[in-house]
């Protein structure tokens, strides 16, 4: 059979001492940051290494590390102390009269394009719902829908969706853009094999649309050649208008009007009409703020289903 923990070993308190020392490197600066005695930490920390059943810390005379172990039992730490903070958070707002609390993880594209107006309209007729929204990249989306850490999540369609359900929810229009001063930018059209003679301004690793791009030039047999990366839109249209690269983004986050000195060609993939999925996971029942919300997501979906934007 296998060593489970007993629950009644470990409590709030030892995980939250694990942490802090996991995190200063030092048993005694995290007693002093859990305000407990020397000796008392030391006593937790050995009592959750025997409940475990391994050693989770290195002792040294420079200070203490974490084992393998050390490392997986500090990313459950973390997220048991996220769980207790979310709880604390939700019954503090039934407590203040608040009727529901939803966690929404949405990609850039459709954070930047699609939600805010949606998400004014709801939560005007929804006053008693409170909606955490944040801000991540796709791959991130769907795991956290499965494991509990978000209730409802927009991504882009190139993303596994394993364990989860899966709705349309708008589609983006992706088109290039350069500087005014680029060669590209007289060009009305161009195919995505073009671009690829020339450097490129892209978001970070793990981005949705980074990897559909990777793809796509793994596909044309020819390399991408990566200038810049950051991590938002905004950044990448002042790092194209600088004339470091050009780069491929949808076309609903550019700012209208678009400045003078930045061009907009359009992109000729069938790639290039790029779906944005709605999801929330099989295995979890949904709350009825949850369910509110995501059908008052699919209802804008479906109110303003028109084609994407003309360049």
């Amino acid at each position: 059979m296998d060593r489970l923990i007993n629950p009644a070993r470990v409590d709030f308190v030892t995980l939250r001492l694990f942490c802090a020392v996991a995190e200063s490197g030092s048993i005694t600066k995290g007693a002093q940051a859990c305000s407990l005695a020397l000796s008392a930490a030391s006593r937790r920390l050995a009592d959750f290494e025997s409940a475990s059943g391994t050693r989770l810390l290195e002792r040294s005379a420079q200070g203490v590390s974490l084992t393998p172990a050390g490392h997986v039992a500090l990313q459950h730490a973390v997220r048991l102390f996220q769980g207790f903070e979310q709880l604390s958070s939700e019954l503090g707002d039934y407590s203040r009269g608040v009727r529901g609390h939803v966690r929404l993880w949405a990609n850039m594209s459709s954070l930047t394009e699609y939600l805010p107006a949606c998400l004014g309209a709801f939560m005007k007729e929804q006053p008693d719902i409170r909606v955490e929204v944040e801000e991540q990249l796709s791959g991130d989306i769907t795991r956290a829908l499965v494991d509990g850490l978000a209730d409802i999540g927009i991504f882009a369609d190139n993303t596994p969706t394993h364990g989860l359900s899966v709705e349309p929810f708008r589609e983006d229009l992706l088109v290039v853009l350069c500087s005014r001063k680029h060669a590209l930018s007289r060009r009305k059209r161009v195919h995505f094999a073009e671009c690829l003679d020339h450097e490129f301004v892209g978001l970070n690793r793990g981005s949705s649309l980074l990897e559909l791009t990777s793809r796509a030039a793994q596909l044309a047999a020819k390399a991408m050649k990566l200038r810049v990366q950051v991590r938002s839109f905004d950044a990448m249209c002042q790092m194209i208008e600088a004339n470091l690269g050009i780069g491929v983004l949808p076309a609903g986050v550019l700012k209208r009007p678009l400045p003078k000195t930045l061009a907009v060609i359009e992109l000729n993939e069938p790639w290039a009409r790029r779906r944005l999925l709605l999801g929330t996971s099989t295995h979890r029942e949904r709350s009825p703020a949850a369910s509110l919300l995501r059908t008052r997501l699919l209802e804008s979906a479906r109110e303003t289903s028109l084609p994407a934007r003309p360049i």
